[in-house]
């Protein structure tokens, strides 16, 4: 009885004394960065699938980069490029107030380019598995090519399209390393739960390291559930064998 209670006052000192705010700025900047790749992904994928071939290898291989770096890497060559020493960051920062470097801005940049190739590689793959015979037909009733992209394309690559989302949100909420480079570690301003665990642990406060550990695995498990899902909603008129 006395090992039960104590741990129930464990857990209920460190859920008393948490701090949610990482929780909050993952979440946020998850959102916002699975956004801007939503539509960053679909446009870019759209434009290498109808790219030539040398064009293609070229454009796929710059875009999926971010995906095979080390994310500190990636976070290193963003420092170089919007740090407030470096020509462009500098420039941002006196024409147009705009910081990068330590700010919640910084974060989303930094999920941003990271998460953004799961969204162009599965948006990529559902167009090119689209059958060109449905195009055609909405040229042939006179559909012009806007529409034909959001009323045929994107419906018919949608399974493809929300697989990719899912990852995209996934990707950003746990990202550490190139967050870690640009965006620093400021609690209540920068501070997301990759970062938190590693700030806790270099503490030594396991308890608080494994209840964010433990957020994390819930929120990874909701994501492949999710994405289960939606494969085999996709899934549902094929033949099993």
């Amino acid at each position: 009885m006395k090992t039960g209670g104590s741990y129930e006052s464990v857990d209920s000192i460190i859920l008393s004394g948490l701090d949610w705010s990482p929780l909050l700025i993952s979440v946020k900047t998850g959102i916002v960065a699975t956004i801007i790749s939503f539509f960053l992904g679909i446009y870019a994928a759209r434009k290498v699938v109808k790219a030539g071939p040398r064009i293609k290898a070229v454009a796929d291989g710059i875009l999926t980069l971010p995906m095979v770096l080390p994310p500190t890497v990636a976070g290193f060559f963003l420092l170089l490029l919007f740090s407030l020493r470096r020509p462009f960051g500098a420039y941002l920062y006196d024409t147009f107030h705009f910081k990068v470097v330590q700010t919640w801005l910084g974060c989303i940049l930094a999920a941003t380019v990271i998460a953004f190739p799961l969204m162009y590689r599965n948006a990529r793959a559902a167009f090119e598995q689209i059958d060109v015979n449905l195009i055609y037909a909405a040229r042939t009733l006179g559909m012009p090519e806007i529409k034909i992209f959001w009323k045929v394309v994107v419906p018919a690559a949608g399974p493809g399209i929300a697989s990719g989302t899912v990852l995209t949100f996934a990707r950003a909420l746990g990202e550490y390393g190139a967050t870690s480079m640009l965006a620093g570690n400021i609690p209540k301003k920068t501070s997301t739960i990759s970062q938190k665990i590693a700030m806790v642990i270099q503490d030594g406060d396991y308890a608080t390291a494994g209840f964010w550990v433990s957020v994390i695995l819930i929120i990874a498990f909701l994501v492949i559930f999710l994405l289960n899902i939606i494969t085999a909603k996709s899934m549902k008129h094929v033949s099993r064998w």
